[in-house]
């Protein structure tokens, strides 16, 4: 193999799909970047055998083409102290290769290509999708925080995609919040549905630039690819049957609160500061026209409330959160006006964007309560 590329260009690349590059692996060969070079295009993969990044960049001059794998950390390492130039990329032996730049070179060793296992795609029964790549980062970024860790449901470790004609859902629960994003710009010719671990949704999330207009989803039984761009994504998906989320979500709460999202969510901070650590255990006490946040320690003699104005309709009420669920909630979601729906001091909340905001935030939430003393 022979190439000269942009020191840049080859940095940027590499920085992309490193995300993939396992820290350590069983699998040796992993540790490296599969450099395959043909018809004038660096073709760039890497992988941990559960996730794989692959994109590519047209080379410069004269070229020689052939495929290797070279170590990853020591090939980011050397560019990253090198400034814009171009770079030599040339095979000496059966195991080194050079890279060169204007006043230096560097011998490093390389691998068989043949030695890197083979990244199996999609099978041909794979649906298709288009999701506009805006839609599909705000959706992981509002649910992707709200996944479980959770050895014995592996299918709550990911974002379930609720694929339909009409309208998508991302939705993500730990059992104690359930957080849904929904969106009508989906292209999906039926209905579909897979869940994607936390993980690849996470690294989705940050590689996809904010000049992709959109993503194309292909996704069997068991993988899915994400390709937008020159990038390529292929992930396994998690397999198993992800609970009806839509029968727990409440119909009938008729106590409304209506209250800034900002100001919420700064009276819950404050106020969880005096909360046992413990159980980050916060009460709310709910009145026509106001709100009374309160939280306390007794074993470190550690007390504090708040009240603030708040447009309240319904019956008095005293409910209890945990401060660190409700605060994850609030912070992820983007509107001005909240909008919280109560039944009583033993049911599930049911959060929303105010109202006015319904159409352009498409975020609500579902937090269940805890007992207090």
């Amino acid at each position: 193999m022979n190439l000269t590329i942009s020191s840049t260009n080859l940095l940027k690349a590499l920085m992309d799909v490193s995300k993939a590059i396992p820290s350590k692996s069983p699998l040796p060969i992993l540790e490296n970047f599969l450099f395959v070079l043909k018809d004038g295009q660096l073709e760039i993969t890497a992988s941990d055998s559960e996730l794989t990044l692959r994109t590519s960049i047209p080379v410069e001059g004269p070229q020689e083409d052939g495929s290797i794998a070279v170590p990853a950390r020591h090939m980011t390492d050397l560019l990253k102290e090198l400034p814009d130039q171009p770079v030599g990329l040339k095979t000496l032996s059966d195991s080194s290769f050079e890279c060169s730049w204007a006043n230096g070179n560097s011998v490093l060793p390389y691998f068989p290509a043949e030695d890197y296992p083979e990244i199996k795609s999609t099978g041909a029964d794979a649906l298709k999708v288009v999701f506009p790549a805006q839609s599909l980062v705000d959706g992981i970024q509002s649910t992707v925080y709200a996944t479980a860790d959770d050895e014995i449901r592996p299918a709550m470790n990911g974002i379930f995609f609720d694929i339909d004609p009409e309208s998508t859902t991302l939705v993500a629960s730990d059992s104690h919040k359930l957080i849904c994003y929904t969106t009508k710009d989906v292209q999906a010719s039926e209905k579909a549905s897979f869940i994607l671990h936390k993980k690849p949704a996470g690294v989705l999330r940050s590689i996809i630039g904010k000049d992709v207009e959109n993503v194309e989803i292909a996704f069997d039984s068991s993988t899915a690819q994400f390709t937008f761009g020159v990038t390529t994504l292929i992930c396994r998906l998690v397999v198993g049957k992800y609970p009806k989320y839509r029968d727990v979500i409440p119909t009938q709460n008729a106590n409304i609160l209506q209250i800034d999202r900002q100001l919420l969510l700064n009276t819950v901070k404050r106020v969880a500061v005096c909360a046992n650590k413990a159980s980050n255990h916060i009460k709310f006490t709910l009145k026509e026209g106001q709100l009374e946040i309160s939280a306390q320690d007794l074993g470190f003699a550690l007390a504090a409330y708040e009240k603030i104005s708040c447009n309240y309709a319904g019956d008095d009420l005293t409910i209890g959160f945990k401060s660190t669920f409700l605060t994850e909630i609030l912070a992820n979601m983007g509107c001005n006006g909240l909008v919280i729906k109560f039944a009583d001091a033993r049911r599930a909340a049911l959060i929303l964007p105010a109202e006015e905001e319904a159409e352009s935030e498409k975020v609500c939430g579902i937090l269940m309560p805890i007992m207090i003393q």
